[in-house]
């Protein structure tokens, strides 16, 4: 297989991951960032400007200001390679810059001839796009105007976290249930494509409700997050982890087989128990059960794999709790 005509940065599988999570790909305009870009083109004086998002193939404008295109193959983009550093890439003449001269994009229209973008850097340390603004004549940026249009994308990534937001549970910070799912069948179809395995714990915190009846919501509230915090430790960055319900949460360990995904789950178990817990003057300690399952073939969807770990899971709170059962997997 031959390369491809840009840089690919170290991260890309978790980048394109991380943009997933976004949730932004492919969404209908938005005010937000339209007013963004048009800040960016009166500003530095551009005839475009675009919030440029990166994915596997292609550019996708999130917004556009002067450029009737919603998105170009990944391989003429020049956001390709601005993703690959971290600073502001500037190219003040595209028809003399070895990288770009043949591209499609200078030749014929919009006939860039200058560029500049600033790259959108996630708080998981990705970059998943761009803030650019586009020329048909060649020019140069100041210092000073390349740091205005880092900040702007500052402000872009900003929004960006901040619609994330929305989708997270606000006590903890997981993803709440909607977008786990959504995002595990993602993973799902990943794994169907690639043939890697991947495998779901779904975890109950003991007895919890008598922390919320004893010493009120506040307490739980510490509860949980210690927990969370616990079990985050254990996780690789592309795992995803969520809240499914009160006290109910869900791990995909991504690439991960079913022998190690039940060590892990037995080591996440551990660690909990070996919590001290935040009531240090009471009898209550923390512990969890857990149901485990893998990704089989006869598995249509997310769901199907969802519901066989709760099964598990109802199995080791009958069995006693504070214990990791499994279901087999459906062939």
């Amino acid at each position: 297989m031959s390369s491809p005509d840009y840089p690919v940065p170290l991260d890309e599988e978790q980048r394109l991951r991380d943009l997933q999570r976004h949730a932004v790909l492919d969404t209908p305009s938005d005010p937000h960032f339209e007013r963004i870009v048009s800040l960016a083109a009166e500003v530095l004086d551009m005839p475009i400007a675009v919030v440029s998002l990166v994915d596997q193939n292609r550019q996708w404008f999130l917004a556009r200001h002067g450029l009737d295109a919603e998105e170009t193959p990944r391989r003429v983009a020049f956001c390709a390679h601005t993703i690959s550093q971290d600073s502001v890439l500037v190219v003040p003449d595209a028809l003399k810059d070895e990288r770009f001269s043949n591209n499609p994009l200078v030749l014929s229209e919009p006939h860039i001839r200058f560029y500049a973008g600033a790259p959108l850097h996630s708080p998981e340390g990705h970059n998943l796009g761009t803030l650019c603004v586009i020329d048909q004549k060649p020019r140069q940026l100041a210092p000073q105007q390349q740091q205005l249009l880092q900040m702007m994308a500052d402000l872009v990534m900003r929004e960006l976290d901040l619609r994330q937001q929305s989708l997270r549970c606000p006590v903890t910070g997981l993803f709440n249930r909607s977008s786990f799912f959504r995002f595990a069948e993602i993973e799902l179809q990943h794994a169907r494509r690639s043939g890697t395995p991947l495998c779901l714990l779904n975890v109950d915190i003991d007895d919890f409700r008598q922390i919320n009846n004893r010493w009120g919501h506040q307490a739980g509230d510490r509860v949980l997050l210690d927990v969370c915090q616990t079990i985050q430790q254990r996780l690789k960055p592309e795992d995803l982890f969520g809240r499914i319900g009160d006290e109910e949460f869900a791990i995909l360990f991504v690439n991960c087989n079913v022998a190690d995904a039940m060590h892990l789950a037995e080591e996440i178990r551990l660690d909990i128990a070996g919590m001290p817990g935040v009531f240090h003057h009471s009898d209550y300690h923390p512990y969890i059960s857990g149901g485990l399952t893998s990704l089989s073939p006869a598995d249509q969807a997310f769901a199907d794999l969802f519901y066989r770990a709760d099964q598990a899971l109802y199995l080791a709170k009958g069995n006693g709790r504070n214990q990791i059962a499994r279901v087999i997997d459906q062939q």
